[in-house]
């Protein structure tokens, strides 16, 4: 029931490559530590560079709040820490077979162990109240990701294709009395956030924020899905990452989503994938459908979240479900949404 100085090391090799990324710490043998142990030990843990995973197997206790607070994330059995909406503990994972799960998030983990370790200590960092600097850091690290060689490996299974723009205007919106409507609507694209469609959301969300008469901001999907996340033939596209870094902080919508949040709620339904949910749960409140269902895939392709998801999720799951949801790619339905925090309601209203 130690951890030495050596094991919370990453230990890259000559190519910069973490080998030890994940360090697993069993938090039922510090259930009886003293307390100025447990203090050291997780000032130890919050400040390493590996990801650190607790392992609960009982019921989490408060003695063990501060390591359960800096851990990356810890995995509890399915009832741990169940109470309340995002449950009496955010930072347990609840899962039906905590080494299966375990397994799974090494094996995910060292597919892409620099973008991995990367948003570990993002998360950290976005975990404040100052938008502004979580989403500059998101943007720092999201542009250094694309010039490295996880990324490089992605784009490369996957060519470019050309993208033939719709001739209909990529977004909509309808105004009745006091309410705007703001529809993604590109549904042959599965609403793809491409530059084209971000460009016209900025735009409407701009009007909806200047215009005082505006009392409520619908946000909705057109066709089967709310929103498919980026577009995948526009990723590596961009050659001037510094570039690339500052047209994610002028020309993202979500600082302006942010700041009329009061006034705005997300309708999702459908897939609601990387961007998707990342931009609605900037909403002040978020509505499901039923059918609706989220997941966080940019790991796997070398990535972090691009679209303010390390800020906007978080703020709603705590970061510890967000590490969970954004290092495994691994989608959750509606009511377990719900039950996290991610969504405020559940009802039915799928376009027809």
């Amino acid at each position: 029931m130690s951890l030495a100085g050596g094991e919370l090391e990453l230990g890259l090799n000559a190519a910069g490559d973490p080998e030890s990324p994940v360090l697993e710490i069993a938090l039922d043998e510090w259930r009886d530590a003293p307390a100025d142990r447990i203090a050291r030990t997780a000032q130890a843990v919050a400040s390493t560079l590996r990801l650190t995973v607790g392992v609960l197997e009982s019921e989490p206790t408060p003695e063990l709040a501060r390591l359960l607070e800096a851990t990356t994330l810890t995995l509890g059995t399915a009832t741990a820490g169940a109470a309340g909406v995002q449950g009496a503990y955010p930072q347990l994972v609840p899962r039906d077979d905590i080494a299966a799960s375990l397994d799974g998030l090494r094996a995910a983990v060292g597919r892409n162990p620099r973008s991995s370790v990367t948003l570990a200590r993002l998360l950290r960092q976005t975990a404040t109240p100052d938008i502004e600097a979580g989403l500059a850091a998101e943007a720092a690290a999201y542009s250094m990701l694309l010039g490295g060689t996880e990324f490089a490996a992605w784009r490369a299974g996957r060519p470019v294709r050309p993208v033939t723009a719709s001739p209909r205007p990529p977004v909509r919106i309808e105004r009745s009395d006091e309410n705007l409507t703001i529809v993604l609507d590109n549904p042959e694209r599965r609403n793809a956030l491409s530059m084209r469609l971000r460009e016209a959301l900025l735009e409407a969300c701009r009007l909806a924020e200047l215009d005082p008469s505006i009392e409520q901001v619908a946000l909705r999907g057109a066709g089967p899905v709310f929103c498919s996340g980026g577009d995948l033939d526009e990723f590596g596209v961009a050659t001037d990452l510094v570039a690339a870094y500052l047209v994610r902080l002028e020309r993202a919508p979500w600082r302006i989503l942010d700041r009329m949040r009061d006034r705005v709620t997300a309708y999702v339904h459908g897939a609601c994938i990387g961007a998707g949910i990342e931009m609605s749960a900037f909403a002040g409140r978020v509505v499901a459908d039923p059918d609706a269902y989220f997941l966080l895939p940019e790991i796997g392709m070398g990535l972090v979240p691009g679209a303010g998801g390390t800020v906007s999720v978080p703020r709603r799951i705590g970061r510890w479900r967000a590490a969970w949801m954004m290092l495994t790619g691994e989608p959750i339905d509606a009511e377990l949404a719900l039950r996290w925090g991610l969504v405020d309601d559940i009802t039915p209203h799928r376009p027809s």
